[in-house]
């Protein structure tokens, strides 16, 4: 498993950890939030370190879709539900901000950008009503955003609105230029570097690592959901998996926009290969990681669709993601409560972390440099909605249930044949009173804990992805056991 923008794209180059360094701001995770926060810091002439725990854009940025639009499926019509017409102004105004940043950013350094229109389709006509709420709301924030027949699909959507010349990246070209920047301005990218804590004193921060500490002044986590929490943030925020696949598709013409479909999650775009030639990207198979579904069935149901739209299809290879959304759906960017205005977070980009991670970092860097946007006062300060209420309550209830159902066993079995589990397979069951998770991959049996280190949640096998997943609170582990993502800050323990 492998995107495609990995595969075609060339290394970022990095730099050696120096134990004891002082830096004026420690950045952990080196996506594009990260690195936009780290590259503005730098040029106002701040000591900045990037540390990342595996490598430059191994998480979000590295497996999005790569969609820089404004046009963002139905978001803008649920936030203006939960949160009103200020908050949506004020997001309207910040991923303005962003996309117009970024694309400027690019264009000086050569870093090629596609031009394509943003279509939100639906595929049903009862559904329609989705598509007119998300026009009304995208128009009273004034983007010129039209309904429209003639999409370019090979089937025909039932509706669909568009929003013209927006732009398609591939997102690890645009890390490579930020961090090529950041490094010539001084600032250190230190890749297998996992935090681990930090410590305050009157005049500094100590940032704890693997590989051991750095002083700082301030600390901003850029990490998809904050591992440095000391205001709940995994209550707050609902984690969505996804997965992407890039094909090849002979002697047919692809679909020249980049689509979303409003009561599906099925993506698709267009992208270049090394050679020049285009490849179709299919995203889809959304759900909360860790619960409900075979996650093999998501690929399965991605490969059928594309299959059945163009038959001439080809795979090269899939991926997938992580995101998460507050319950107001609302990006959170800011200084963390009990943090003592030292420690930043970035989250909450639901699934458009393009225009909304780069926002967080001019957010951030505003703040931390005495500038802040005028939208980020807005959408910082704006006071919890009702529906956020409601929303957290049910979503954390569940959580709760969860919990308590995987350790009295509707997630463990009692016994398991380990000679009997195939390639791939994997299962949680019931040791004396202790769940351990049991796997065969690469024809090796791999036993490890079957509890998250984060707050004890049962975990859950992912077959797609050989991993352990925490139906809580989405920390994720490989099949032996090391922490990969999520809140959780240590790995598993092998039993």
């Amino acid at each position: 498993m492998q995107s495609f923008w990995h595969l075609t794209a060339p290394a970022v180059a990095t730099d050696s950890f120096a134990s004891q360094q002082r830096c004026d701001a420690v950045i952990v995770g080196a996506g594009l939030t990260g690195l936009s926060i780290a590259l503005l810091l730098a040029r106002a002439g701040r000591r900045v370190t990037v540390l990342e725990a595996c490598k430059v854009g191994a998480l979000a940025t590295g497996n999005t879709t790569g969609k820089l639009s404004l046009l963002h499926g139905t978001v803008m019509s649920e936030l203006r539900e939960r949160a009103g017409d200020e908050v949506l102004a004020a997001y309207a105004e910040a991923n303005r901000a962003a996309q117009s940043w970024l694309l400027t950013e690019l264009f000086e350094r050569g870093v090629p950008v596609e031009t394509r229109d943003a279509v939100t389709y639906v595929t049903h006509d009862s559904q329609r009503y989705l598509l007119d709420q998300e026009l009304d709301a995208a128009q009273s924030v004034g983007l010129q955003v039209g309904h429209e027949t003639a999409v370019g699909l090979p089937f025909v959507p039932a509706g669909a609105i568009r929003l013209q010349e927006q732009a398609q990246l591939q997102p690890m070209l645009v890390l490579g230029a930020l961090a090529a920047e950041l490094r010539s301005l001084g600032g250190a990218i230190v890749e297998g570097c996992r935090v681990l804590g930090v410590t305050e004193s009157s005049h500094a921060l100590t940032v704890e690592t693997e590989l051991g500490p750095i002083s700082a002044d301030v600390c901003v986590q850029a990490t998809g959901v904050p591992i440095l929490d000391r205001s709940m943030f995994f209550a707050r925020v609902g984690p969505l998996r996804s997965y992407a696949a890039a094909y090849r598709v002979s002697g047919t013409t692809l679909p020249q926009s980049m689509y979303v479909a409003a009561d599906s999650d099925r993506s698709l775009r267009t992208a270049t290969d090394p050679n020049g030639n285009s490849v179709l990207v299919v995203g889809g198979g959304s759900h909360v990681t860790g619960r409900g579904r075979d996650t093999r069935e998501c690929l399965n149901n991605i490969e059928a669709w594309t299959l059945e739209h163009f038959p001439a299809a080809e795979l090269l290879t899939w991926w997938a993601a992580q995101d998460y959304r507050t319950h107001s759906r609302i990006p959170f960017a800011g200084p963390i409560p009990g943090g003592g205005g030292r420690i930043f977070a970035a989250t909450g980009f639901n699934k458009w972390g393009m225009t909304n991670g780069v926002a967080a970092a001019l957010a951030i860097a505003g703040e931390l440099l005495g500038r802040p946007p005028a939208w980020h006062e807005v959408l910082r300060d704006r006071s919890i909605s009702m529906p956020e209420i409601r929303d957290s309550a049910s979503k954390n209830l569940h959580v709760a249930g969860r919990l308590i159902g995987g350790w009295v066993g509707t997630q463990v079995r009692a016994r398991l044949d380990e000679d009997s589990l195939q390639e791939g397979e994997g299962a949680v069951v019931r040791e004396g009173f202790t769940p351990v998770g049991v796997a065969r991959v690469g024809g090796e049996i791999c036993r490890v804990s079957g509890v998250c280190t984060h707050l004890g949640g049962v975990l859950s096998w992912n077959p797609a992805e050989l991993t352990w997943d925490c139906p809580l609170h989405a920390s994720r582990f490989s099949a032996t056991g090391q922490r990969l993502e999520g809140p959780a800050t240590t790995d598993l323990k092998e039993r």
